[in-house]
């Protein structure tokens, strides 16, 4: 399935976001950080990564059941959804 930006809209916001955000844990660790407030940023980072991977399989999800509804032959299957939504959790 091609991922126009119709499918990754707001699931490359969030990944620009913990681009963001994994750019500040790097530079707590460099500076010599607190561990508790690396681990908690590293903690954000890695939700909002899953948060933008449950975006795309949700917009691949709707994108595959508007191919259906229109009678034409989704580019994935249930199966192949299913499996991609297993592999985030």
């Amino acid at each position: 399935m091609e991922m126009g930006p119709a499918l990754t809209g707001e699931a490359l916001v969030r990944l620009r976001r913990a681009h963001g955000q994994l750019a500040g844990v790097i530079k707590m660790i460099e500076d010599g950080g607190d561990c508790t407030a690396v681990l908690t940023q590293l903690a954000a980072v890695s939700r909002a990564l899953d948060r933008a991977g449950f975006k795309l399989v949700a917009s691949g999800m709707r994108h595959c059941q508007a191919a259906r509804n229109r009678g034409e032959q989704p580019p994935m299957s249930e199966d192949e959804l299913e499996k991609l939504f297993l592999s985030l959790a």
